[in-house]
C-alpha cells in the first residue's frame, strides 16, 4: 500500500486553509492527521484531540558557562552579538531567552570554559480524535525552530500511519512561504492551496506556487468564498488556467461555516449546506488525483 501525502496550505493567513483541512479530515478514510502549523496551530478546536504521547523536542541550542574554568576574561560577552552573555555579581551568565544557539562565545573562549547544549523547544504530541489519530505540536514561546518541529510531526505522521495501515497523511500547513511550510510540503503528493478572491490572495498564490514549482510539488488551487468578488475569482482561475494549474475546487461563502466554528465542529460534520457540498465534491476531486 502507497502512502500518499497531502498538504493543504495558504500563500497568506486567513483564507480558511484549516477550516477546510477540518472537513476533509471528516471525510477521508483511513488517514492520520498532521497539524504543521507549528506556530500558531488551531486545528485542535474543530477536531478535539484527547493526548495519547507527548515527546520531547531539542530543536535549538544555548550556551552553557562552566564557572570552574571561566576565568571571567569578558571575551564571550564582547564575541555576543545578541547580548545574551551578562556580567553579574556572582559571574557571566547566559541568558536563555536571548542566546541564538550561534556557538560564536564557544570558538572565542580561551578557555573552552563555555559549550552548546541542546533545550527542549517543544512537543510533538500523537492524540485520538472522533476521527482518527493527529499528530501535532506544542513549541515554546519565543523558540525559533519551527521548520524543525515541522519535520519531526511529519516523521511522527509517518511511523503512525505505518503502525495504524493507514493510506493517507493529511498536513495542515503554515500560511507564507517560510522555513515551516517549506518542511510541510517537502516530498509530498500534491499541495491544495487555498486562496481568497482578493489581490492579496492572488498575490500571495503566486508566491506559493513558486515554492512548490521550486520543489517540484504537484499543486491543485481551491477558491474560498469565491463568490464574495467573482470578478477577482475569474482573475484567479485565468492564472491557473495560464499556468496549467488545476482548480479543485470553488467553495461559496456562508455563515453556517462560523456557526460550525463555534461550534467546535468541522462545517461538514455540522451542516450538509452548500458549503459542505462543495467540500465533499473537493475531496472527491482531490482523491481521484492522488
Amino acid at each position: 500500500m502507497m502512502l500518499k501525502q497531502l498538504t493543504v496550505i495558504s500563500g497568506k493567513g486567513g483564507t480558511g486553509k484549516t477550516t477546510i483541512v477540518g472537513a476533509l479530515a471528516c471525510l477521508a478514510d483511513n488517514k492520520v492527521i498532521a497539524d504543521c502549523d507549528v506556530d500558531a496551530p488551531d486545528l485542535h478546536l474543530l477536531l478535539q484531540p484527547e493526548v495519547i504521547t507527548r515527546e520531547e523536542f531539542r530543536g535549538a541550542k544555548v550556551a552553557v558557562i562552566d564557572d570552574d574554568a571561566c576565568t571571567g576574561c569578558g571575551s564571550c560577552a564582547d564575541i555576543c552579538r545578541f547580548s545574551a552573555i551578562e556580567d553579574t555579581p556572582s559571574g557571566f551568565t547566559v541568558s536563555s531567552v536571548r542566546c541564538e544557539g550561534c556557538g560564536a562565545c564557544v570558538f572565542g573562549c580561551e578557555q573552552d570554559a563555555i559549550a552548546l547544549r541542546e533545550r527542549i523547544s517543544g512537543y510533538t504530541l500523537v492524540s485520538q480524535t472522533r476521527y482518527g489519530k493527529m499528530v501535532h505540536a506544542e513549541l515554546k514561546v519565543g523558540e525559533e525552530a519551527s521548520g524543525k518541529l515541522v519535520t519531526a510531526v511529519r516523521a511522527t505522521a509517518e511511523r503512525v500511519a505505518d503502525e495504524e495501515g493507514c493510506e493517507t497523511i493529511l498536513i495542515d500547513g503554515s500560511p507564507g512561504i517560510g522555513c515551516p511550510v517549506i518542511a510541510s510540503l517537502t516530498g509530498v503528493d500534491l499541495a491544495l492551496v487555498v486562496t481568497e478572491p482578493t489581490m492579496s490572495g492572488l498575490h500571495d498564490l503566486k508566491r506559493i506556487i513558486e515554492v512548490t514549482r521550486h520543489f517540484g510539488i504537484r499543486s491543485a488551487v481551491c477558491i474560498n468564498k469565491y463568490d464574495l468578488n467573482e470578478a477577482n475569482s475569474m482573475e484567479i482561475m485565468d492564472y491557473c488556467d495560464c499556468e496549467g494549474i488545476p482548480v479543485a475546487g470553488k467553495i461559496p461563502y456562508d455563515p453556517e461555516v462560523t456557526r460550525a466554528m463555534v461550534a467546535g465542529m468541522p462545517v461538514v460534520e455540522y451542516s450538509d449546506g452548500v458549503v459542505s457540498s462543495a467540500i465533499r465534491t473537493l475531496w472527491q476531486y482531490i482523491s481521484r488525483i492522488i
